[in-house]
């Protein structure tokens, strides 16, 4: 077995670990906020380490693009749509945990809503 081969392994298995912990907080996190925070970090890391073992198992130019493509489109829907269920939870109306100190969105919908009425 080669070093890169190893590694690759290595990086996969701490993928799926970090899956792992990404369901784990999905069950055992206290809000929705909390939840899809903790969901959506996992997903981003752990597809990451994934893609990065398939690449040092597959070491080219053309997997380096592919792979790379992959990761960005993966990240960059992963973040929309990460911020797109929370706002629309936030206007339907799920509360956050007592605990929580900061609420940067009212001050903004509250703003909106005094200019436009």
């Amino acid at each position: 077995m080669s070093v890169l081969y190893v590694l690759g392994i290595i990086s996969m298995i701490l993928g799926a670990v970090v899956f792992l912990i990404g369901s784990v907080g999905l069950l055992r996190l206290r809000d929705f906020y909390a939840r899809l925070s903790g969901v959506t970090i996992a997903g981003a890391l752990g597809t990451g380490l994934l893609l990065f073992g398939l690449f040092l198992h597959y070491p080219s130019v053309a997997n380096a693009i592919k792979l790379g493509l992959a990761l960005l489109i993966q990240l960059a829907t992963a973040a929309v749509g990460g911020n797109a269920l929370v706002r629309a939870g936030y206007l339907t109306g799920v509360k956050p945990v007592a605990d929580t100190k900061f609420d940067d969105l009212a001050a903004t919908t509250s703003e909106k809503d005094s200019k436009a009425g």
